[in-house]
This record gives structure tokens, sequence and C-alpha cells, in this order.
């Protein structure tokens, strides 16, 4: 377990990262270059996303460079926890044996070698010789003398681009079934989950009275929300809620009076895994007991896992906010 110190560390780098991607006054260009990469990986997956991997593969990775792959990779190190969900997801798991730091799920990820945070530790990589590196966009725009590295090691290096939507996240799911021989496997995850979105949002049909929802992914004094182009937002649009943050974009820091003018119904959290009883926090805030969501107790704490981390689980988060938000149509 982490310390409550690490844990909150932790959260801020995310939300640093996410910034990074989502900036609102002056990230117009890093947003634009991000969209192009995934389009372009987008593209490529679709033409060979289909049947059994053939080695050598070519793949278009998240820089919009073509990849080529020789044989099928037999090691694997992954550098960011949610490209470790997929690759276990897609029944690669065996093949990993290298992981961040953070990586926690599924549980036999707790028996792989640990390589690092953002700062990769470079030579535990290099020393463990794996066959493939799954790596991000910020190594690839921050750390390119080190994936230089890799590539001279000898190790195949694709860069996953950041996701924000549930698309991309079926692209970058599609993208390492195929560079892992598991494109079959891929194809098929992708389904279970579009399969499984539809039949939420044909359910969320029923719903009569649209919700307002404010969610809090950090506590206060800084208060960050989730408005477009995050997951956050697109699982309230397929649960038919209002996100009362929707006008702003990407992840956003709010003050407290600007949150109690939006009258929330339902209020979310996602930072329980390193603050105290979240939930007892927001209704006891000083100023905000006409808000409806405090006077009616409609405040949840969620997995933040589930609802941030691109790849399967984010089915888990919708039908989790599904059954929060309208008990009555989402209940048992």
């Amino acid at each position: 377990m982490m310390k409550t110190g690490m844990k909150k560390w932790l959260f801020l780098s995310f939300v640093l990262t996410m910034l990074t991607v989502f900036t609102v006054a002056c990230g117009a260009t890093e947003e634009k270059a991000t969209d192009e990469k995934d389009k372009a990986t987008e593209t490529k997956t679709a033409e060979e996303g289909k049947g059994d991997t053939a080695f050598p593969v070519t793949v278009v990775d998240g820089t919009g460079e073509e990849v080529t792959i020789e044989t099928e990779p037999e090691t694997i190190v992954s550098v960011i926890p949610s490209n470790t969900e997929i690759t276990f997801a897609l029944g690669q798991g065996d093949k990993l044996i290298g992981v961040d730091n953070y990586s926690n799920y599924p549980p036999e990820v707790e028996k792989i070698e640990k390589i690092g945070d953002q700062q990769l530790n470079v030579e535990k990589i290099l020393a463990l010789k794996p066959d493939l590196a799954l790596v991000t966009d910020f190594q690839h725009e921050n750390n390119p003398d080190i994936l230089k590295k890799f590539k001279d090691a000898g190790i195949n290096v694709i860069v996953i681009s950041s996701a924000e939507s549930f698309e991309n996240v079926y692209n970058t799911i599609q993208l390492i079934g195929q560079v892992t021989g598991a494109a079959d496997e891929a194809d098929k995850v992708v389904k279970e989950m579009k399969d499984s979105l539809a039949e939420i949002k044909e359910k969320a049909k029923a719903v009569t009275e649209k919700k307002k929802v404010w969610v809090e992914v950090s506590p206060a004094p800084d208060i960050f929300t989730t408005g477009q182009n995050t997951f956050m937002h697109e699982m309230l649009q397929a649960i038919n809620a209002e996100n009362v943050a929707g006008e702003q974009n990407g992840w956003v820091k709010m003050t407290e009076e600007e949150i109690v003018t939006l009258n929330p119904d339902v209020i979310i959290t996602t930072y329980g895994y390193y603050v105290e009883n979240p939930e007892e926090q927001v209704l006891n805030r000083a100023g905000w007991k006409e808000v409806p969501a405090i006077q009616n107790k409609q405040v949840y704490d969620v997995n933040n896992d589930t609802v941030t981390r691109p790849g399967p689980r984010l089915i888990d988060g919708v039908e989790t906010l599904a059954k929060l938000v309208y008990p009555e149509v989402f209940g048992k």
C-alpha cells in the first residue's frame, strides 16, 4: 500500500500529465497533434487489425510513424498501467517481464519486475532485454534519447498515444493486439466493450428526468473536474446524465463558489484511494447545504482506475455511474 502522500503525488502527477493533453489556454497545438496521431493509428488498425497477426507486422504507432516488428514478441515491458491492463486483457500477461510502479491490476502484476514511473529505470529495462516496450507519448516527447537507447539495444518500441475517448481506447487495444500477436483477441475485447456500452445507452433511454452530475477528481482546496474530451464526460452522456461542467474542456480547476451555482443533483468523487471518507468531506462543506446533491445526500466515491484509466475496465466505470445516478433504472 502506498502512503497517503505518495498517493496524492501520484494523482497530481496524473493531473499534470492530463493537462499536457487537455490544456485550455494554450494547448491547442498538442491536442491537434494527438488527434492526428490517433486518426493515423485508427486508419492503420482498421485495415490490419482483423484476423490473426502474421509477423512481420507493420503498424502506425502514436508518433504517426510506421514501425515494423519482425517476429512475435516473447517478452514485453509496459510503462503505464493502462497498457499493462490491456496486455493482460488480451491474454498476453505472461509475456510481461517489467511494468511501471503503479500498475496494480490484475493482481498478477505484483509479481512482475517494476521498471519505474515517468522516470524510467533505463538500466533495469536494458538488463531485462525485452522484445517489445510499450511506451507513451510522454516518453516520446520528453525522453527521445532513452527510446533511442532501447531501439539501439534491439528493443521494438511502440508509442501509445494518450486516449481521451472510448474510440481512442478501442484503437489502442487493437494496436497492442497487433504488435503482441493477439489481433483476434483485441477485436473480441473491443466488440465486447462496444456491445456493453450500447446496452447501457439503450437502457438509459428509460431515464425520464435527466440528472445534473458534478464530477470531482481532486479535493478542496484545489478542486479539478472533467469537461468535454474526457472519459467521465462521455460516460455521463452514455447514461443520459448531464455533466454540469460540460462547457469546460478537459481537466479543469474550479472554485467552490463556481461549483455551488451549478446545483448538481449528484456529486461523484474519484479520490477515495488517497483521501479518507471523501463523501463526508463533501457533505460537510461550508456553504454547500443548498446544493441538491448535499440536501439529498447523493455523494458517491468511485474507483478512479475504472473511470480515468484508458482500458477495458472503463465499462465497469460506466455501469457503476449508471447504478449510482439512476438506481431506479440500473439498480438490481
